[in-house]
């Protein structure tokens, strides 16, 4: 033992040194040959496409394949069935490392619950915008009468009037009653020849009567100080009654009248039979 000593000792050290790295290198080479062993680099897989399957079906084809399966997310889409595979990450025919974890998307089997609101006075575009931003669908759309024209009246849910506040299921389908734009009963054809068009909007807007067509008869500086002429309704029909005078005619409300309107004050005939002057 002794002379192996003195014989190592006895050498160079720079023989020494290159033993030392020698043998490091060694090592080295065999760590590396034996990484990929280790690690499995090299073995790669396609990822299989599993995006709409239950999410059952799907675990078994990607471990099937070597792959971890994580569930990253539950969305709710009523179009696709409930546990469906929405979305894959990394997607399909992707080619990756073997037994690396392949996250799924799925969908609920249970809808969340949204808290319906009150949508009366809703045009009828703003309510469907509405909707749509809370997850819920637009479905039946009826009228009634009422002067607020495709205004939301009342909102319904499975048929039955719902009240804002309810929790309703994600992707619910709300049906609507919306005003048709004219009252639920007829009033006498307002008389407005020798008003002035200023005049005719105020009284008007009391009884819940639209102006339609505004026809000037002549050269016109301020039609609101303009006189009203003709109009259309008039206030009186054709018909006869039992008296032999003519029947007043009826407009509902929501109703237009088309007006004439002159610079000039009409002349009315004080012995022609007139109803009583409503304004």
């Amino acid at each position: 033992m002794s002379n192996l000593v003195k014989r190592i000792t006895g050498k160079s050290i720079w023989v020494n040194i290159l033993a030392a790295i020698g043998i490091l290198v060694v090592l080295l080479i065999l760590f590396f040959s034996s990484l990929g062993w280790l690690t499995g680099y090299g073995k790669v897989e396609k990822v299989p496409s599993v995006t709409g399957q239950n999410v059952l079906a799907a675990q078994q084809i990607l471990q099937a394949k070597g792959f971890d399966v994580v569930i990253q997310d539950s969305l709710y889409i009523d179009s696709i069935p409930k546990q469906a595979v929405i979305r894959q990450s990394p997607e399909a025919d992707a080619t990756v490392k073997s037994g690396r974890a392949i996250y799924l998307t799925v969908n609920r089997s249970i809808p969340p619950q949204v808290e319906m609101p009150n949508m009366a006075g809703f045009s009828i575009r703003s309510a469907e915008m509405y909707l749509r931003s809370l997850g819920l669908k637009l479905g039946e759309v009826t009228y009634k009468p009422d002067i607020a024209r495709n205004s939301v009246l009342e909102q319904y849910y499975n048929g039955a009037q719902v009240t804002a506040g309810t929790k309703i299921p994600l992707g619910s389908t709300i049906s609507f009653v919306l005003g048709s734009g004219v009252g639920g009963s007829d009033i006498p054809v307002p008389d407005l020849v020798g008003m002035t068009l200023l005049e005719a909007r105020t009284y008007l807007a009391t009884v819940n009567v639209n102006i339609g067509s505004i026809v000037a008869t002549d050269a016109i500086k301020d039609s609101a100080a303009a006189f009203i002429v003709k109009q259309s309704p008039t206030v009186l029909s054709d018909v006869l009654g039992p008296t032999g005078q003519k029947v007043p005619n009826k407009i509902r409300q929501g109703q237009v009248m088309d007006i004439y309107i002159s610079s000039i004050a009409p002349v009315r005939d004080s012995t022609a039979a007139q109803p009583p002057v409503n304004h």
